[in-house]
């Protein structure tokens, strides 16, 4: 079966790998609505959850958890129940689950690194890749305090895209976009892929599937693959691995486009 192809007993796509990472459940920049539509259109043998799902940093100060997070929990709960395997990598904002490492619960299994074998042969290591980050290793309130302007910028992408939806426009991401912009978030990210692209090598793998920095990207780095998923706090993001082992970047963005054109009427 192709990626292309759609199981006619349920409509889903199938593919062999989803990852995706950064969910931050349990923060009202979540979008989770939009994560659970696009895990409920795909059928995949495996799914990684490349860390921070869910926001013990921000629970500790209060709980925030409204029906939208439930339902991204159960949709993955079907998923394993169904056949999926699942695998879940911890991240820095879950870090509380470190404790519980190699843990298996029927397909779910938790874990704080995993290996990935694509179907054309490639190694991949899939971790979430603070390890990699100086500032939240060994400066803990320098990342507190990060977060604390990052939320600032959160809180008007979810204005601006309120009133972007209201006026039947597709979701943008305005953190995204100044992260882009700014010089010293740009050179945070390149030391960021080219210290764990050094691990990789230093490890013998092909490539690195990875979050923690709200930047999916696809690229060579070196020797090696560097794939980022992205995050479902900004960029709503994801990698899809097909049958034949291509990985494929999702951007709701640009899924969303394309629906938008395919359902406006041609103009003879």
């Amino acid at each position: 079966m192709t990626s292309a192809q759609f199981p006619k007993s349920s409509g889903k796509q199938r593919v062999r790998t989803l990852w995706i990472s950064d969910v931050h459940l349990g923060t009202r920049d979540c979008q989770a609505e939009h994560l659970s539509r696009f895990l409920k259109a795909y059928h995949a043998d495996r799914i990684y959850l490349v860390g921070d799902i869910i926001d013990g940093w921000k629970m500790r100060s209060g709980m925030y958890w409204p029906q939208a997070h439930t339902n991204v929990i159960r949709r993955l709960l079907t998923m394993a129940k169904r056949g999926t395997e699942v695998i879940y990598v911890t991240g820095n904002h879950d870090e509380f689950l470190r404790r519980y490492s190699k843990l298996m619960l029927g397909n779910i299994q938790l874990v704080d690194q995993a290996e990935h074998l694509t179907a054309d042969g490639r190694r991949l290591l899939v971790i979430h890749g603070d390890q990699f980050d100086v500032i939240t290793r060994y400066h803990r309130w320098l990342a507190f305090l990060g977060d604390s302007a990052y939320e600032f910028t959160l809180t008007l992408n979810r204005w601006l895209n309120h009133w972007r939806a209201r006026y039947g426009y597709g979701y943008w991401s305005l953190s995204a976009y100044l992260k882009h912009k700014v010089k010293t978030a740009v050179s945070f990210i390149s030391d960021f892929e080219q210290a764990i692209a050094h691990e990789c090598v230093k490890r013998g793998f092909h490539g690195v599937v990875c979050g923690h920095i709200h930047h999916a990207e696809i690229r060579q780095v070196g020797e090696v693959e560097y794939l980022n998923c992205g995050d479902w706090v900004e960029s709503c993001t994801a990698l899809i691995e097909h049958w034949d082992g291509q990985i494929e970047l999702y951007r709701l963005a640009e899924a969303q486009a394309r629906a938008q054109a395919q359902a406006q009427p041609s103009v003879a």
